[in-house]
C-alpha cells in the first residue's frame, strides 16, 4: 500500500483565554492517501477549520498553540519547519481554498496580480509569463473571459466567480495536496454544483481534504469521511458505508437532519434535528462530549470518554454502544 500523502498524528490545539487554556482540537489522527478525497465533517464549532489551518500552521500564535502531535508530509514534520521552509511549502506543495473568498482575497489588488504573485513566489516565471499562466488558470476553472477578468478587483466579481479565483490560485503551482475549507458555503445550488464538479475533476491530479458541514457535498465528492465533534474524531469510514449505516449517534443525527425529497411529513411537521448545541471550548462536558445531546446516552457516557476504536476493516468509532445497535 502506498505511503500517505499527508499524515496527522495525535494533533492537539488550544487557545489561551482569561479562563485558561481551552482545547479546540483534542488528539486527532488521520491520513490522506494519494489521489484520495477525504471529507472532514461536523457542525460549526467542532474544530474542523482549526484542524485544517493547523496543517499549514496558519493559526495566530498566540492565542493559538499546537500542544502536541506531528504533521507528516514528504518525509518531514511540518511542525518542526522554520518559517522560510513553511513559506516555500504553502501555495506550492500544499494549497488551501479558504472559507470566505471575499475576506481572503486582497481588495486592493486585481485578480491577475494575486494569482501571478503566487507564481512569481514559487516559480522562475517572469511577470508576463505569470499573467499568461494566470489567464490559463482562470480558463481552467471556467471563468468567462479570463483575460478580461485578470483586470478585475474582487468586489467586481460574484461569489461564485470569487470562489473560482480562489481555486485557480490554489492550483497555480500544481499542489500535491489541496485543502478546501467549506468551498460551497454561501453559494446558490447551481454554483455549488459547478464548484463540486470542478473539484471532482481534480481528483486524479492531487489529494484533497474537504472541510464541510454539508453531507450532500460529502456524498458527491469524498471516498472517505471523518466525523468530528467537540475537537475529536468520533467516526470514520468509507463514505457510502458510513452514510448508509452510521455507528455513532452524532453521525446518525447529522444524516437524519438532512431534508429528503419524497418524505411524507404532515403539513407543519418539524424537520428532525439534534437537540442542543456544540459545547463551547469552555463548556466541554465530562465523559463523552456528545452525551448531553445523545438519545442513547448511558451512565457510563457521563464519566468515560470512549476511545476511537477499529470496528471493521476500514471503519472506526468512538462510542460505548456496539456498532449496529442504533
Amino acid at each position: 500500500m502506498p505511503s500517505p500523502e499527508l499524515e496527522i498524528q495525535n494533533l492537539s490545539v488550544a487557545f489561551s483565554s482569561p479562563r485558561g487554556k481551552l482545547i479546540a482540537v483534542n488528539g486527532i489522527s488521520f491520513q490522506l492517501n494519494p489521489g484520495e478525497t477525504l471529507a472532514l465533517v461536523g457542525e460549526s464549532g467542532c474544530g474542523k477549520t482549526v484542524s485544517a489551518l493547523s496543517i499549514l500552521r496558519l493559526l495566530p500564535e498566540p492565542p493559538a498553540k499546537i500542544l502536541s502531535g506531528k504533521i507528516l508530509f514528504d518525509g518531514q514534520d511540518l511542525l518542526s519547519l522554520r518559517a522560510k521552509a513553511l513559506q516555500d511549502l504553502r501555495g506550492n506543495s500544499i494549497s488551501m481554498i479558504f472559507q470566505d473568498p471575499m475576506t481572503s482575497l486582497n481588495p486592493v489588488l486585481t485578480v491577475g496580480e494575486q494569482i501571478a504573485e503566487t507564481l512569481l513566489r514559487h516559480t522562475t516565471m517572469n511577470r508576463r509569463e505569470a499573467l499568461q499562466k494566470s489567464a490559463d488558470l482562470l480558463n481552467r476553472v471556467e471563468l468567462p473571459s479570463p483575460e478580461e477578468k485578470l483586470k478585475y478587483y474582487p468586489h467586481q466579481l460574484s461569489g461564485g466567480m470569487r470562489q473560482r479565483v480562489m481555486i485557480a490560485m490554489a492550483l497555480a503551482c500544481a499542489p500535491r495536496v489541496l485543502i478546501a475549507d467549506e468551498p460551497t458555503t454561501a453559494l446558490d445550488v447551481l454554483i455549488q454544483a459547478q464548484i463540486l464538479e470542478l473539484l471532482e475533476s481534480l481528483k486524479k491530479e492531487m489529494s484533497i481534504l474537504i472541510i464541510t458541514h454539508d453531507l450532500g457535498v460529502v456524498s458527491e465528492t469524498a471516498q472517505r469521511v471523518l466525523v468530528m465533534y467537540a475537537g475529536e474524531i468520533v467516526e470514520s469510514g468509507p463514505t457510502k458505508a458510513l452514510l448508509k449505516d452510521p455507528f455513532h449517534p452524532y453521525t446518525k443525527g447529522l444524516i437524519a437532519s438532512i431534508p429528503k425529497l419524497g418524505d411524507k411529513k404532515k403539513p407543519g411537521a418539524r424537520l428532525e434535528e439534534i437537540s442542543g448545541n456544540v459545547p463551547g471550548l469552555d463548556q466541554r462536558p465530562s465523559g463523552c462530549p456528545f452525551h448531553p445531546r445523545c438519545s442513547w446516552a448511558m451512565e457510563t457516557c457521563k464519566t468515560q470518554n470512549p476511545q476511537l476504536r477499529k470496528v471493521e476493516s476500514q471503519r472506526q468509532v468512538s462510542c460505548h454502544l456496539e456498532p449496529g445497535s442504533l
